[in-house]
């Protein structure tokens, strides 16, 4: 099953062309990406309401609060890890190449880098594969971006009760 688009004016030489395994690894591209926000929504949820909750001190607030989003980008970060891997047995859908060093530990590197978008070049995706990093990249700088504003509200929180006086 192959879709193509062609004949678009100035639309070059290449045909826009999706094979059954784009659309494969386009859908859980897509159920990953669901799993991670919703995930990292709840992680955000609960630690927002327990550190509201806790007598915690203020400046122990913000660290435990950075300690925990870190705890869920690491796991949201495994999950696309284990997604390369487990797609490893289905070759036709595209491979991870470059230094493998590690195993599958590898796949967990090959996915922080793509998560966070350094993007080193050591290892690269092939064929549909390339949407999964694609998709990695653009979720991973989202949920980044996300944990970044809870975290900035909080210190804004903090930094008012810091002027009010001590807690």
């Amino acid at each position: 099953m192959i879709a193509t688009l062609q004949g678009i004016e100035g639309a070059g030489q290449h045909s826009f062309a999706i094979g059954s395994q784009h659309l494969i690894v386009g859908l859980i591209s897509g159920g990953v990406t669901f799993v991670c926000v919703f995930l990292h929504y709840e992680a955000m949820s609960v630690c927002s309401m327990r550190i509201h909750r806790s007598s915690t001190r203020r400046r122990m607030r913000v660290f435990v609060l950075m300690l925990a989003m870190l705890a869920a980008h690491v796991v949201e970060v495994w999950i696309f890890a284990l997604v390369y891997w487990a797609l490893e047995a289905y070759p036709g859908l595209g491979v991870v190449q470059g230094a493998f060093e590690e195993g599958a530990l590898d796949l967990v590197y090959f996915s922080v880098v793509n998560y966070t978008t350094v993007g080193y070049g050591d290892m690269t995706p092939t064929g549909a594969l390339r949407i999964l990093a694609g998709t990695e990249a653009l979720v991973g700088l989202s949920l980044i971006t996300w944990s970044a504003s809870l975290v900035f509200l909080e210190m804004q929180r903090d930094w008012a009760e810091h002027q009010r006086g001590p807690a």
